[in-house]
């Protein structure tokens, strides 16, 4: 698939390099030649110095021939401007991202598909849906939804009270039938495990099952499931905002920012929040702001080794649930060997949107979860694919993916060697980071 990136900030590098290790035909546009130096030289991909509103750049880009064209520029504008240029020269798909929530309403979606723009990518408003989504179940590192709730996939960290520590899974599977073992992360490393491998403490492991098994695979874990109420924020960023008002008043929040301007403005745009002007690095901060007494605490600064080391802070004080914002790529595996809740990286959810479009070309009918190292996807088998010529078993799938659970008939079910995946199935697929191409070629 050709695929051309205008913008090389930080979402999109990340894209542009992920795309690169897919086998994709990328293309990055970007007016910092310094940075397109640094990709160019480390990664399998184009790089083009210029403006990405310029007709010129985006013609010379082969945007008329490219099958997704995505603008990630840090400017709204921009990106919505260079997505109707490239649609009006015959790009097949465009996607831009926007720091509008207004422009995500259903209604206004005719009139951007109008002048040019396919998709929206708004990622502190999926990192909102994320924090929701860990605020309620806090038990778990993440949560993955398939076909309104009947196949779910859950991550959790697995304690030393867990009666499933030192077990193998040929030993579970001999027990148990209500859920699959998609993978384990580990030492900083994910796996797709097998028979023989074991259950430790402190693995991450990622389970697939029905709504109605995941409590069983809560307690098996040792997990407890905590009420959440009074949730303190740290950092009066987009995505707190647009938090609060995904929330709406099912917490009680208090944001902490060490910006006396923003906090003015957050006042006035989270009335229902108690904004509060300080820093909240200071301990003494946190004690006066009641640090004891909360439920939750979310760290939403610009630095991820500030956020890691507050929530730290937050754990030694008692919180039972914390949430950081890590934004360098590289600190997520050693943030989730520590005693912290949930990762939320910006960057990962806006790769989730657009794999979920290299898989399907209708998105409506695919989901997609990218992890740090691993990917999850939910995909619809077409007629004739490769995935429906046997038996899972007989299908030889590479050691870096696994069919964790499949929809069919608007059912879900766990797949055993026998299973034999049908066209119109949604099959569920856990690989590690760089396998998508192996799916896309079996699904096609």
């Amino acid at each position: 698939m050709r695929i051309i990136i205008a913008g090389a900030g930080e979402v999109g590098s990340h894209l542009a390099k992920l795309l690169s290790r897919e086998e994709q035909d990328v293309t990055l546009i970007d007016q910092d030649a310094e940075r397109l130096s640094i990709i160019d030289a480390n990664y399998n991909l184009m790089t083009i110095q210029g403006s990405p509103t310029s007709f010129d750049v985006i013609a010379g880009s082969g945007a008329a021939q490219c099958d997704l064209f995505i603008a990630v520029t840090p400017f709204e504008a921009r990106n919505v401007t260079a997505c109707c240029i490239a649609k009006g020269i015959g790009a097949k798909r465009t996607v831009a991202r926007i720091d509008n929530y207004e422009y995500m309403r259903q209604s206004h979606r005719e009139f951007f598909n109008r002048i040019g723009v396919d998709s929206l990518i708004y990622p502190e408003y999926l990192a909102a849906k994320e924090i929701v989504t860990a605020l309620e179940r806090t038990w778990v590192r993440n949560w993955f939804e398939i076909h309104n709730g009947e196949l779910i996939v859950v991550g959790v960290k697995m304690r030393e009270n867990s009666e499933l520590e030192g077990m193998q899974l040929k030993e579970l599977a001999m027990k148990q039938h209500l859920f699959h073992v998609a993978a384990i992360k580990r030492n900083h490393e994910t796996i797709i495990p097998r028979g023989d491998d074991y259950f430790l403490a402190n693995d991450i492991i990622y389970f697939t099952s029905r709504r109605e098994h995941i409590d069983e695979i809560r307690r098996m874990c040792g997990k407890k499931q905590n009420d959440v109420k009074k949730v303190l924020i740290m950092g009066g960023s987009r995505i707190a905002l647009r938090l609060t008002a995904l929330a709406g008043d099912k917490y009680k929040f208090k944001i902490i920012d060490i910006d006396k301007e923003k906090c003015i403005r957050l006042a006035e745009r989270c009335p229902d929040a108690r904004i509060v002007y300080g820093d909240a690095r200071d301990i003494d901060t946190l004690r006066e702001e009641g640090i004891t007494d909360i439920d939750a605490f979310i760290a939403l600064t610009n630095s991820s080794e500030i956020n890691i080391l507050a929530s730290l802070s937050a754990k030694e004080y008692g919180v039972r649930k914390t949430i950081a914002e890590v934004e360098d790529i590289q600190f997520i595996s050693q943030a989730e060997s520590l005693n912290i809740g949930t990762i939320i990286n910006k960057k990962l959810l806006a790769s989730s949107h657009i794999f979920q479009l290299l898989l399907d070309a209708d998105s409506e009918s695919s989901k997609f979860m990218a992890l740090a190292d691993a990917d999850v996807a939910e995909i619809e088998v077409r007629p004739k694919s490769k995935i429906t010529k046997g038996a899972v078993k007989d299908l030889h799938l590479s050691r870096d993916m696994t069919i964790a659970g499949l929809i069919r008939d608007g059912k879900g079910m766990l797949v055993s060697g026998n299973t034999i995946i049908q066209p119109g199935d949604h099959v569920v697929v856990f690989c590690l980071q760089g396998a998508i191409h192996k799916i896309e070629r079996l699904f096609n």
